[in-house]
């Protein structure tokens, strides 16, 4: 395979000024420009026309000036978390973020309306370039069939988060904008706002290749198309139960072209997955990569988008406190399931020894106990003596535990030069297994032997079972970029000079045996009382261990019909007098199914009267 290039956050076009919402700021419109091309200009041949889709690829990563100062500089973060992760509680945060555990977000929500303007600029785009690109006499057939499949599949993207987040929403076809459309009643049904989506997608699928244009991933391709189309129709079966058999047979079908393409795999070891050396690997099927190569960022420097170590990070270690994961997450997995440890470090917690996981597993890592690995850094500011109760303390309580998805670079980021790369993922193939597997079941009666082999392998790469025999190559991989960080901390008298001699997580050098899905799961469901399916709960059980942090975690367990069984049983109703010193959450409130579809934002609906409110709001 060619060098890898990346197009995120690359050139941007003329249509800066023509993504807009309803609400008609022009200072929204400020961001940078790298290489500016006139509309006229865009379609005068090839290249021009590949850098002005390149306008509709930068809304795919946060926008902002070099100073942070953003209006939705948060994209891919915020909103997302907000809105696919914490409702399940899995994931938690303090201060006003705190409210999206608690089903108390609203029309005035500023991450909602960000989110909203965020997407419609990307979709304002798309219309415009495909408006301009449909009447282009210059542009050779091969790159308009290509680059009309990409802005359709980057439109059916921005369409797609919208749709799982606030149920019906306008839809603004080809050549429309906010600036010339302010005005646009939501889509009546939900099978015409998902037959739009999915006919963009099914369009995306027929025009694009396997691999992406010219070699630069980043680029949407016939796998992206796919994941999304399959996603598509299981949202169209969820929202239109009369049409559920044939959407899920639609489904089905994507998932198995992607499987069957040869074009992906898994990862051999899940821990790797968030590591910079690792960024496309074939297991990636769209993801956002933030980060500007070897640019070291400060804070006059923000090119590699640091703000979302700050959120993921120990408050105590420069970290923010818009995300922390549960205990009720960190005790769900199995002994020897190490997408615990690769997922999460926690605080050096007083009294963890009086609790276990679900199967009698320890709290307690062995690698990633009052220690984030990855960056060799001590939890609590360097002190080795500090311990925690099982609630961080921060003004309010939060869970002891932090994501090493996405803090595995950073150790300072309030002081100095730092380096803080990270891949967010839209879709993996472990997202496709998954879905493939639930469609299976629900196709089959609850019970395929396709469906459960899918689950069981993703359990086998969970247990390091497909490290074993690659534990050489994995570390050459994997091993050099973590050295180098940690040499270059030191240098700058930043970290010991104690550089690591294997990866942070030992790999597997020996198979070990994993639990049956099936048998695993039903007897999760006797234990905990789940009302669920056996199938049911496995997917999404999987889910939870395999996606946190991946924002369709919410959105996948809302279509599933899971939400509710994983808040009453996995979170059950409590008000602790005392959160310090047991690892449980406090849920005082009712899970509502309403308020899973998030409030139109209420500034959408003062500029655009003919946009109405959902229920419950």
């Amino acid at each position: 395979m060619n060098t890898r290039y990346f197009v995120f956050g690359a050139t941007l076009c003329s249509m800066i000024g023509m993504g807009l919402t309803s609400c008609n700021n022009d200072d929204f419109l400020n961001v940078t420009q790298y290489n500016v091309v006139s509309s006229t200009a865009m379609f005068e041949n090839d290249e021009n026309a590949k850098m002005g889709m390149n306008g509709v690829y930068d809304m795919m990563v946060p926008d902002g000036d070099e100073d942070g100062a953003t209006v939705t500089g948060d994209w891919g973060f915020k909103p997302q978390l907000f809105t696919g992760c914490h409702p399940t509680m899995d994931t938690q945060a303090t201060g006003w973020d705190k409210d999206w555990n608690v089903q108390n977000w609203n029309a005035n929500s500023g991450e909602l309306l960000n989110g909203w303007k965020h997407a419609y600029i990307g979709i304002s785009r798309a219309n415009d370039f495909l408006a301009g690109l449909e009447n282009s006499e210059n542009v050779s057939a091969s790159v308009k069939q290509t680059l009309t499949g990409e802005a359709r599949a980057a439109r059916a993207f921005f369409y797609h988060w919208l749709a799982t987040t606030f149920g019906r929403v306008p839809m603004l076809a080809t050549g429309e904008t906010y600036s010339n459309t302010p005005y646009k009643e939501r889509a009546q049904t939900y099978a015409e706002m998902w037959d739009f989506i999915i006919e963009d997608l099914e369009n995306a699928v027929s025009l694009l290749d396997w691999t992406p244009m010219d070699n630069q991933y980043g680029r949407c391709t016939k796998g992206m198309a796919l994941a999304y189309l399959g996603d598509a129709y299981m949202w169209k079966a969820y929202r239109c139960p009369e049409q559920k058999p044939e959407c899920i047979q639609k489904a089905s079908s994507a998932f198995k072209q992607i499987i069957d393409s040869g074009v992906y795999e898994l990862n051999k070891s899940f821990t790797t997955l968030w590591d910079a050396a690792g960024v496309w690997d074939k297991e990636a099927i769209w993801e956002e990569v933030l980060d500007e190569g070897s640019n070291w960022g400060n804070w006059s420097n923000f090119t590699s988008r640091m703000w979302l170590v700050y959120y993921a990070a120990c408050p105590e270690n420069n970290g923010w406190g818009s995300l922390y994961l549960s205990w009720e997450w960190y005790t769900s997995f199995e002994k020897g399931d190490k997408r615990r440890d690769a997922s999460a470090c926690t605080g050096a917690v007083h009294n963890i020894d009086d609790y276990t996981t679900i199967d009698g597993q320890p709290l307690k890592s062995d690698y990633c106990y009052g220690y984030n690995p990855y960056n060799q850094v001590v939890l609590g500011n360097g002190e080795n003596s500090k311990t925690y109760n099982f609630h961080f303390y921060n003004g309010e309580y939060a869970p002891s535990i932090w994501s090493m998805k996405f803090w595995r670079c950073d150790r300072g980021s309030w002081v100095g030069d730092n380096w803080t790369p990270a891949q967010i993922y839209w879709k993996r193939l472990a997202n496709i297994y998954l879905d493939y597997a639930e469609c299976l079941f629900i196709l089959n009666g609850g019970d395929d032997a396709t469906a459960w082999g899918l689950i069981n392998k993703l359990r086998e790469r969970a247990f390091g079972n497909l490290e074993v025999g690659h534990a050489d190559e994995l570390t050459a991989k994997y091993l050099p970029q973590i050295q180098n960080l940690i040499q270059w901390y030191a240098d700058k008298g930043q970290a010991n000079t104690d550089i690591p001699e294997k990866y942070p997580i030992p790999f597997n050098t020996e198979t070990v045996t994993v639990r049956d899905a099936k048998e695993f799961y039903t007897w999760l469901k006797s234990e905990k009382g789940f009302d669920s399916e056996v199938w049911k709960i496995a997917v999404n059980e999987e889910r939870r261990k395999e996606l946190n942090c991946e924002w369709s975690l919410r959105p996948d367990m809302q279509r599933s019909g899971y939400m509710e069984d994983h808040i009453n049983h996995n979170y059950p109703k409590r008000n602790n007098a005392n959160l310090t010193d047991i690892p449980w959450s406090n849920r005082d409130v009712d899970y509502n199914e309403q308020k899973m579809d998030m409030p139109i934002p209420q500034d959408e609906l003062d500029k655009n009267p003919l946009c109405d409110q959902n229920p419950g709001y």
